[in-house]
């Protein structure tokens, strides 16, 4: 199925979790990122029970450092 991460459509398999489409994108132990899906965050602690949908819209942002 798809969905759109950062405005990207990408193809997930069916019944795929927040946690899944974070493996596949290589993010799963990334520290220091937030997901929202369909413009609600989701906690981190959710995010292996959290399923995703056909054309869900999932934001995910990076903190980053600076000054």
């Amino acid at each position: 199925m798809e969905v759109i991460v950062n405005n990207s459509a990408t193809q997930v398999q069916n019944e795929s979790s927040i946690s899944d489409l974070l493996n596949k994108l290589n993010l799963i132990e990334q520290k220091g990122i937030a997901i929202a899906l369909n413009n609600k965050v989701v906690s981190k602690t959710k995010w292996a029970t959290t399923p995703l949908s056909e054309r869900d819209k999932i934001t995910i942002i990076k903190a980053t450092q600076g000054g």
